[in-house]
Order: C-alpha cells, then sequence, then structure tokens
C-alpha cells in the first residue's frame, strides 16, 4: 500500500483513486490497478537479503491479522500490509528463486486462531477462523505446524482436522497433537491433528524430512491430547521418521528457541543419530523476534507475532558429511508494501499479483459479511498497554478500569450498592488506537468473553486490600506460590510474561530514551538476538517500554467507614485467586464459592463497546 519515490508520488496523482475505506478492509472490494495513495512514509529495508541454497520465508502466530495493521500511528503502519500484499511477495519471491536457481520453501508455525474480526467475528453458530483459514490455504505454504489455540476449542480443532488439514496435502503437521474422532463403525480413536511427520523434495531435488512440534501445552480441550516432546522423541514412528538421512531437516513447531524450551529436545535426539545433518528450525509461540543456533550446522528462528513479522533465512548448504559450519543468514522483516516492493524489485504498478488481489477483496468482503465496520464511537486518543505508564491518561488499562464503572452498572439493580471492581491486565490484548472504534478493534483489543461475578457486603477495609495484595507479588511467603501461577500459566499458553519481558530487555539493551529523542527512526522492534549480524531489516527506534501490575481495578469508594459493606466485583478467570487472597486478609467470615454471585450480563469483552458507545459519541 505504500509508494516510496518521489516519482511515485508524482504518479499517484495521475492515477485513479481507490475508495476511502480500501486500505481499512470495511470498505468496497473494487479491484484497481494499483493501491490506494499512501498515508504514512515507511523506512524502506536497509539491504538486499542474502539467498543461500535453501532459503525460508517464515510466518508464526498470525492470529487472524490478515488485513494487516490498518492504523495511522506507529508502529502500526510498518506491519500495514495485509495477506493478499504477502501472498504477492510470496509469488515474486519464488520467480527469484527460481531465477536463480535455488530453493525457496514457505513456512508456518501455528496459531491461526483468536486475534481479530476476521478470525473472530463470525456470526452465531460459526467456527473460529473458519472462513479466514480458507485464504491462508490459498497460499503455497511447503509446511505448516499446529499451535496451542488451535487446541483450545474442540470446535476449532475438529474443524482444522476435517476442512484445512486435507487442503495441505499431508503438509499440515501435528506431531504430538491429536484429536479423538469417531472411526468409520462409530468407535472413538485418538488421530494426529494433521500427520505426524512428512517426507519431500524440493524443487531442487533436495530430500526433507519435516516435523511439526507442540510445546508441552496443558490448556487443550477435552477430546484433544498433547503428547509431552520428550515422551515423543522415545516413540517408534519418531526413530523411523528420522532414521534415514535427508540433505536436511526442517523442523517447524509452536516452541520457542530458546535453548531453555523444548527444541533441544528435539534437536538432540534427531543429532545422536545424524550428528552433521543440516537442520532448519523454525519455531513461535512466545510472539517475539528470536534466532539461536545450537551447533554450527543449525539455525532456529522465530518470527514475532501478528504478522508484525514475516522471517527469512538462508543456508549456503555444503556436501553431506562436512563437519565445517554452514553459513546461515537470517532476517526479520516488517510487512508493509515498501518492504515486499523493494525485495522483489517490483513497483507499486506492477506488485499486485492477480491471487493477491482476490486475496485482499476477499478478507475485505469477509470483514463486510462480518460486519466488521461496526461503529461504536470515535476514539479520541491512544490507548497503549506497554508504552506509557500505568496509570495515567494513555493507559488502555486505565482506560478499561474506567469503562468497568459505567459498562458493569448499566441496567444494574446494583448500581448503589457502593463497590470495588478487580479484573486481570491480561484481559486486554492489544492497543486501541485513536479513530474510529469498530467492532473488529473491540475484538482485537479486549476479546475475552469473561463473566464479572460478585461477593455481597465484603467490608471496606477488607475489599480495598484484595488488589494490592493479587499484585504483591514480591513477598516472600508468595514468591513460590506466584512462580507456580506462572509456570501454569505458561503451560497453559499464557505468553505475555514473556513477550513483555523482550519488550523491556529491548527498551533498555537499545537505550531506548536516547534514541527516540534523537527523532531519526521511527519506532518499531529493535532486535537483540544470539545469531551473527543484524537481524532486523529495517532500523527502528525501539518501542517505549512500560510495566503494568498484573492486576487492575477501579478505586475504593470514598467517604465511607472501614467497615462499610460494599461489593466485591471481579473477572471469573481469578476467582479461585481472589477467594484465597480475601480468606487471608480477615478471618472473620470463610469465604467459598458459594458466597460469590453472577453481577451482571456484560461480558468483559463488551465493556469497551458499550463506554465507547456512551463517550466517544
Amino acid at each position: 500500500m505504500q509508494l516510496t519515490s518521489l516519482l511515485a508520488l508524482s504518479l499517484a496523482a495521475l492515477a485513479v483513486k481507490a475508495c476511502p475505506e480500501e486500505e481499512h478492509g470495511h470498505g468496497h472490494a473494487h479491484g484497481h490497478e494499483r493501491r490506494a495513495f499512501p498515508q504514512t512514509h515507511l523506512t524502506p529495508p536497509s539491504r538486499p537479503l542474502v539467498w543461500g541454497d535453501v532459503n525460508i520465508i517464515h510466518t508464526t502466530d498470525s492470529h487472524g491479522w490478515l488485513l494487516g495493521h490498518q492504523k495511522a500511528s506507529f508502529p502500526e503502519p510498518n506491519y500495514s500490509g495485509d495477506l493478499g500484499d504477502f501472498a504477492s511477495f510470496v509469488t515474486h519471491m519464488k520467480e527469484l528463486a527460481v531465477l536463480k536457481d535455488v530453493d525457496l520453501l514457505l513456512v508456518d508455525s501455528g496459531d491461526l486462531h483468536d486475534g481479530t474480526g476476521i478470525s473472530d467475528g463470525f456470526p452465531p453458530g460459526g467456527v473460529d477462523a473458519h472462513e479466514s483459514n480458507k485464504f491462508l490455504a490459498d497460499l503455497p505454504y511447503d509446511v505448516m505446524a499446529i499451535g496451542n489455540h488451535e487446541l483450545y476449542v474442540y470446535a476449532n480443532t475438529l474443524d482444522m482436522h476435517l476442512n484445512f488439514v486435507p487442503k495441505l496435502n499431508g503438509r499440515y503437521l501435528s506431531s504430538n497433537a491429536n484429536i479423538t474422532v469417531a472411526d468409520k463403525n462409530g468407535k472413538s480413536v485418538s488421530v494426529p491433528v494433521g500427520d505426524r511427520f512428512v517426507k519431500f523434495k524440493t524443487r531442487k531435488g533436495r530430500k526433507v524430512t519435516s516435523l511439526g512440534v507442540l510445546f508441552d501445552f496443558t490448556g487443550n480441550d477435552v477430546n484433544t491430547t498433547v503428547q509431552k516432546v520428550e515422551d515423543m522423541v522415545k516413540e517408534h514412528w519418531f526413530a523411523e521418521a528420522i532414521k534415514e538421512e535427508p540433505d536436511f531437516f526442517l523442523l517447524v513447531g509452536h516452541m520457542p528457541v530458546a535453548k531453555t524450551d523444548n527444541w533441544p529436545t528435539v534437536f538432540n535426539a534427531i543429532r545422536a543419530i545424524h550428528p552433521t545433518t543440516p537442520m532448519f528450525i523454525l519455531g513461535g509461540h512466545t510472539h517475539i523476534r528470536d534466532c539461536v543456533q545450537y551447533d554450527g550446522r543449525s539455525m532456529a528462528l522465530e518470527s514475532g507475532r501478528y504478522m508484525e513479522t514475516v522471517g527469512w533465512m538462508s543456508a549456503k548448504l555444503d556436501h553431506r558429511g562436512s563437519t565445517k559450519d554452514i553459513t546461515f543468514s537470517r532476517r526479520y522483516l516488517d510487512p508493509n508494501r515498501v518492504t515486499y516492493e523493494y525485495h522483489t524489485g517490483r513497483g507499486n504498478f506492477t506488485y499486485d499479483t492477480l491471487k493477491g488481489k482476490f486475496i485482499t477483496e476477499g478478507l475485505n468482503e469477509l470483514a463486510k459479511k462480518f460486519d466488521l465496520s461496526m461503529l461504536f464511537g470515535t476514539a479520541p486518543q491512544d490507548y497503549t498497554l506497554t508504552q506509557v505508564p500505568f496509570p495515567s491518561n494513555h493507559s488502555l488499562l486505565s482506560l478499561f478500569a474506567e469503562a468497568m464503572k459505567f459498562a458493569l452498572t448499566v441496567n444494574n439493580p446494583r448500581t448503589a450498592v457502593p463497590n470495588v471492581m478487580i479484573t486481570n491486565s491480561g484481559s486486554q490484548r492489544f492497543d486501541l488506537y485513536a479513530g474510529p472504534f469498530t467492532k473488529n478493534d473491540q475484538l482485537t483489543s479486549s476479546p475475552f468473553a469473561d463473566a464479572f461475578l460478585y461477593i455481597p457486603e465484603v467490608p471496606l477495609a477488607v475489599a480495598r486490600q484484595v488488589l494490592p495484595t493479587l499484585n504483591n507479588a514480591g513477598a516472600n511467603e508468595r514468591r513460590a506460590a506466584v512462580e507456580a501461577w506462572e509456570r501454569d500459566r505458561y503451560a497453559r499458553g499464557d505468553v505475555d510474561m514473556r513477550y513483555m519481558a523482550w519488550l523491556e530487555e529491548m527498551d533498555r539493551k537499545s537505550n531506548g530514551p536516547e534514541r527516540r529523542a534523537a527523532n531519526n527512526a521511527t519506532i518499531g522492534y529493535v532486535t537483540h538476538d544470539s545469531c551473527p549480524g543484524l537481524g532486523d531489516d529495517v532500523i527502528h527506534s525501539p518501542l517505549p517500554f512500560f510495566s503494568s501490575p498484573d492486576f487492575i481495578g477501579t478505586d475504593a469508594p470514598d467517604g465511607l467507614a472501614d467497615d462499610a459493606p460494599v461489593d466485591l466485583v471481579f473477572v471469573d478467570f481469578i476467582e479461585t485467586q481472589l477467594l484465597q487472597i480475601l480468606n487471608g486478609l480477615q478471618t472473620a467470615k470463610t469465604y467459598a464459592q458459594a458466597d460469590v454471585l453472577p453481577y451482571t450480563d456484560v461480558l468483559a469483552n463488551a465493556v469497551l463497546g458499550l463506554y465507547a458507545q456512551q463517550y466517544w459519541n
């Protein structure tokens, strides 16, 4: 959607104008010879990609972000390319690979579900990502692997098994993830969601053995199973799959590439049989940009989240049996038209392929079908999760706490009773930007359909202590319990703590305040990984980072006595924790689930919309 030269700016005046809403995914799906005039200047890549004998384009954790990031505030324009743009990029890169007479593979490491209206905005009776996944199936993926978000809801897993997996023709891998289905005799059987492994030859005739592995996930739905990675590598099928030496192993999976995680288990099992065979490892899950080399003949790459990163890996291979280090290259691309046109050598008039245009138009039509442009109100400013302090006027968490006070008391008979309201900060998934606040924005920023409960007649002096106690992770007596809770959160798929730690480290290592003050680069990701050379394709100043508590809430009411009874309102997600805290703060009463009542029919994912309708119109 971007032009990069003064010549293009001049030509734009002569071109047919696109519909104003086209770039936002909610307009008419007209076909155009070129895209709409760019609204934001984007920095081009700093240097060409390094090609090798084998090259890989990598996506992971796309979570429904197929229409690109549509907001004007940085860093969003960095990631403004949609799936149609990406499809055209893949087509042109495949053509370049043929011209260079090298192999180019397209790989995805999972988590297609849960993220935006395109995946989650389906009408009642639908299945998450069923429609949006059809567009992903149109891309020429060589291997795709399952993610944990494909396993939270059995209906989603079944939809993948029955409708998506067959389109990949044996290339959708779930090495350690099964689904229980009925066989032809009506008997329940546990079978892989996709295939356990695949062997194939590249265009250049290289033999490949590929696996698709999921981390030790425990949050899967009933009638799905995830085998621990350490047990998977002991299976007979695994030994048979890796017995024959290929030209290289292509290990794809929804696991972080850090040496402390699950990938080394798979790597070491293969190295015990094939000590020098090249290995390409494409990971995911923690939403970060990362690269690790477990030895000189392997590279492991993790390529971010939400279509904010397209990964690139290449290698110059040597002969079989060599023990010398292989020359690898990696790059983290910002997915936008400037990036794509730069690396394909195309201009704005020659870039779009027919398939790319069809995908873009199809996604816009799906957005219309799901009514994703339904307007709640117009946000007066940006509200972000980590770029500003909490509490503050630009904090999304502060906004949500304020919005709870209104939304949860609409048509509520308990409105007149003083209250303290508490939720977890993880209830908010993505920043909310200035401008139209639509159904799509609500699904993106605040997606979780959690209910609100309450305990009546809690003494104010006790109720006001619950929130600070929940957030008091540093207390010695609670540290072990908190660490166990965080391990359980991670095992169940929560990666916020790892992504936040990465953002914090990025800002610190990059001298963030000084670089932003210099004002010589747009904000975006600045990656510090352990692989040689510079990984980022575009030079940015790092995103500002401010930590926030695990739990947020409303202020305790003023002007009441300490023993005044109040409603303690909280999201159902934290019920068990809150009861433990409440019983630890006082001894007058032992609170149990029987004391907990429904507070409102309003769910957490409706709070911001109700607030916007009231205050942003």
